[in-house]
């Protein structure tokens, strides 16, 4: 594995740290990713039908697709790996961390990273929410009641997971949130996400744009490399924990060669 750096004076103790996080974070935590070798979508594209909104309305067999993918989901048995470690000691150190996260696994809270720091941009799992009155519950206990399409017990309404799906539109005060987290931050890490799906991947435009350091930590190339002050392709957890003692002034935690890294 090689990283291109180019240039290393984002490498410093700074105030403030917006970091984007993708299915890559999770991967160690034994949450498989969605376009990777062996990613959701690309051993079953099919699958996307389930998690398109349209199609999530209009169809009983592709809302009990979805709920069966959740019912066995790994999220539920997962833990929060290194890299979510990192990031809440990071979050702990006196640096102003915000977390942007396109994962649904609720894992950066359950590492430490403080909720209020935490912006779920495509919602999260662990809620339901009724389509026609809104009412929310906890999706553990709508999983319990073991239906193929479970209804909200309230109105009839069909349920839906507290996630954005295909089609979907992100809450408009969420994005707005991070767009001003990036557009305020000294250096905006992009983590483990292929940058590839908009409006979130944009949030790397306006940091940069800002004057922010964009430090990309992915194993495959993204189309903000140009851009970006470094590109570390070493394993994620081994990335993030000196980066993220870098940041927060610990020198000496970062790698002896800045180029190549983890080689």
């Amino acid at each position: 594995m090689r990283a291109y750096c180019a240039g290393m004076d984002w490498k410093r103790k700074v105030g403030r740290v917006g970091v984007l996080t993708g299915a890559g974070i999770s991967t160690d935590s034994g949450i498989p990713d969605y376009r990777g070798a062996n990613g959701v979508w690309t051993t079953d594209p099919e699958a996307v039908g389930a998690f398109t909104l349209d199609r999530f309305l209009s169809s009983a067999d592709a809302r009990a697709r979805l709920w069966s993918s959740y019912l066995g989901h790994a999220a539920w048995r997962a833990e929060p790996n290194s890299a979510h470690r990192a990031l809440a000691r990071l979050s702990r150190s006196g640096v102003a961390t915000r977390v942007l996260t396109q994962n649904v696994d609720g894992l950066h809270q359950r590492a430490g990273v403080p909720a209020g720091k935490v912006l779920e941009l495509h919602g999260t799992m662990r809620d339901t929410t009724c389509t026609a009155c809104g009412d929310t519950t906890p999706t553990e206990q709508v999983l319990a009641r073991d239906e193929s399409d479970p209804a909200c017990p309230k109105c009839g309404g069909i349920l839906k997971p507290a996630v954005v799906l295909f089609g979907q539109h992100l809450d408009e005060t969420v994005l707005g949130q991070a767009q001003i987290i990036a557009g305020a931050s000294e250096v905006f890490l992009a983590v483990g996400t292929t940058l590839q799906v908009e409006p979130v991947a944009s949030l790397c435009e306006i940091a940069v744009r800002a004057g922010a350091d964009l430090v990309i930590v992915n194993r495959d190339p993204t189309p903000y490399d140009d851009v970006a002050s470094a590109v570390i392709r070493e394993p994620i957890g081994t990335a993030l924990d000196w980066i993220c003692d870098a940041l927060a002034g610990h020198q000496s935690a970062a790698p002896a060669k800045d180029v190549p890294v983890g080689e």
